[in-house]
């Protein structure tokens, strides 16, 4: 199962806030039926069932966030596909947690 994070970056906002249009970009996410996703401070992981839709996903959230207000965005995208086994946020971070010493 591949995993995107993602962050959008809307440039030309009144402020130098910019949360109200990365709330846009996450109702995109919750319309979205047998996805997984997480906010964090620096940008949105998502797990989905194919790269495809990932990229769907992206562009779509991408979109929502030029209006007729912010007439540019900086959207970054890293993907992780693994297909020797199934992958998942959480196992990523466990794995990770494993091998820290206490």
């Amino acid at each position: 199962m591949p995993i995107m994070e993602i962050s959008i970056v809307p440039l030309g906002a009144k402020t130098v806030s910019v949360s109200e249009y990365i709330a846009g970009s996450i109702e995109v996410l919750k319309k979205e039926k047998g996805i997984k996703y997480k906010l964090t401070s620096m940008g949105t992981i998502v797990e989905a069932n194919s790269v495809e839709r990932l990229l769907g996903i992206a562009s779509r959230m991408h979109n929502k966030v030029l209006n007729s207000e912010i007439k540019r965005a900086v959207t970054a995208i890293k993907i992780d596909d693994r297909r020797d086994k199934k992958l998942t946020m959480a196992k990523k971070v466990k794995s990770v947690r494993k091998r820290l010493k206490p």
